[in-house]
């Protein structure tokens, strides 16, 4: 069976909204400002978007303001064509501790990570259903995650959908960021603002060693 081209479902998706003449509500989990640049730059002609930062996997309290603010920045000075808001989430690691105990030990890319992208994406669909509740319109969802070569963009899409279908008119937008030039457009765009890139991703179990 082929694998799903979830990068040319979401071209499809635009289309549909741009034939409709629509500008529809997304709630976009950002992991960090370098992923956010291109997807911002991407997307923001085609949704009213609200940037959520939530990301309890961070291991320090210094590091997690650091990535915060740089993603205010980025927001502030990327040229838009619908507005950006911006909510950022409780930063609680012991809850990211707690998410994947007993997986420290797993590899890059395994158990452990799949725990915390429920746990980040649980987190976001809560919010976009939040929205959907207030505003009583659908909201859609998606993450700036699949964008990094190291993640595994089926899977999260995967778990998206899943968390996504927990809340009333919260609806999953699947995406693969990477491709199209994506990730190296997230890199010109880093050097153009002259964005912090960090070389993890944020926990201590993926923090290079001295």
């Amino acid at each position: 069976m082929n694998a799903r081209n979830r990068q040319k479902e979401l071209e499809l998706k635009l289309e549909q909204f741009r034939s409709e003449g629509r500008t529809p509500r997304l709630l976009l989990h950002s992991c960090c400002a370098p992923c956010s640049s291109y997807v911002l730059e991407y997307l923001s002609g085609y949704f009213d978007i609200t940037l959520f930062y939530y990301n309890p996997n961070i291991t320090s309290a210094e590091e997690y303001r650091k990535r915060v603010e740089e993603v205010k920045r980025l927001i502030a000075e990327l040229p838009a064509v619908h507005p950006i808001s911006f909510i950022e989430g409780e930063y609680e690691p012991r809850r990211f501790t707690e998410a994947v105990k007993g997986l420290e030990h797993e590899p890059e890319g395994g158990a452990r990570c799949a725990e915390c992208f429920r746990l980040r994406l649980g987190r976001a669909a809560e919010e976009a259903g939040r929205m959907a509740l207030s505003t009583g319109e659908e909201v859609l969802l998606t993450t700036t995650l699949t964008i990094s070569p190291l993640k595994n963009a089926e899977l999260l899409n995967v778990i998206g959908e899943e968390e996504a279908a927990r809340h009333e008119g919260v609806v999953w937008l699947d995406s693969d960021f990477k491709k199209r030039g994506g990730y190296q457009r997230s890199i010109q765009l880093s050097a153009q603002y002259g964005l912090y890139r960090q070389n993890y991703c944020g926990c201590v179990y993926s923090k290079p060693k001295a």
